[in-house]
């Protein structure tokens, strides 16, 4: 199964990213100019940014705020999935003709993806999945990979049209965080939001719902033994966790109830904070 796959979509799956920032319009631009999301909202201090009625991502004007160190405990990127390989090739050819800065193109088997950061330093993965009757696996078991991504191939897959913006389809595909304890962090995601462990290693853990390669990522490659984040400091404030019916939500409510997670209700959602010091919400969606 793929994310893009409408058919059989899974049962929880990444809504909106909350980021603090310290220049909201030049961190919006980004956002907009560079990956293409558009601005679906303006209240308070936040800009919500998204593709057509969906946000995506939020931005929390925070001129104050003091910034996030690079081996501090939060957001390692933000992935957003666009709907095939060739709204891939069309991005990368967009990003080449604006001369952003990449920091890494990567083929995982199971996806394709390039890897950049916005003008505050929070990491940002565009990526493409692969059919999932494509991703490798061993002894059953899904083995995600890093080797370097054919830019020629994905860039021919485009067939030479211009990027008009995210394309209808593009999603939060995961949020992959670094944490102090990825013992800690993977502890939380399964006990207390039923996800499902699909790859680990000593330094990182990866874990979805309903057999997708992962929803949700923590290393510790930069932040090992960092305490819980800053709250007031610019990155990561949280990320929601959608329920796509009733059945979901209740399944992964009770996941909640059994873990003994501090948990409070708001607005319609459970939110929680993980151990790194990042919020989750949990509502229906």
């Amino acid at each position: 199964m793929s994310l893009t796959d409408l058919s059989d979509p899974t049962p929880l799956r990444i809504g909106t990213v909350t980021l603090v920032v310290r220049d909201a319009a030049r961190v919006s631009e980004f956002y907009r100019e560079v990956v293409g999301l558009a601005e679906t909202g303006c209240e308070g201090g936040t800009i919500h940014l998204g593709v057509g009625a969906r946000t995506l991502l939020e931005l929390v004007a925070s001129p104050g705020a003091p910034l996030s160190d690079r081996g501090a405990a939060g957001l390692f990127h933000t992935a957003f999935l666009l709907p095939d390989r060739a709204a891939l090739g069309r991005w990368l050819r967009h990003a080449a003709g604006q001369r952003v800065t990449l920091q890494g193109a990567s083929d995982h088997g199971v996806s394709e993806a390039v890897y950049l950061a916005d003008p505050e330093g929070n990491g940002i993965e565009i990526y493409a999945d692969r059919p999932a009757g494509a991703w490798p696996r061993s002894g059953g078991a899904l083995r995600m990979v890093t080797e370097p991504m054919d830019a020629d191939a994905v860039l021919a897959a485009g067939g030479g049209a211009a990027y008009a913006g995210a394309p209808e389809g593009t999603v939060v595909g995961h949020v992959h965080l670094q944490t102090g304890s990825v013992a800690l962090s993977e502890r939380f995601y399964t006990d207390a939001l039923g996800l499902e462990l699909t790859q680990a290693m000593p330094s990182a853990a990866f874990l979805s719902s309903g057999g997708y390669h992962h929803h949700v990522a923590a290393n510790v490659w930069n932040s090992r033994g960092a305490p819980p984040r800053d709250p007031a400091a610019t990155g990561l404030r949280g990320f929601e966790i959608l329920a796509r019916d009733e059945a979901a939500f209740e399944r992964a409510e009770a996941a909640v109830l059994r873990s003994g997670a501090t948990a409070a209700r708001a607005r319609e959602a459970i939110h929680l904070t993980d151990p790194s010091g990042v919020g989750v919400a949990l509502r229906r969606g």
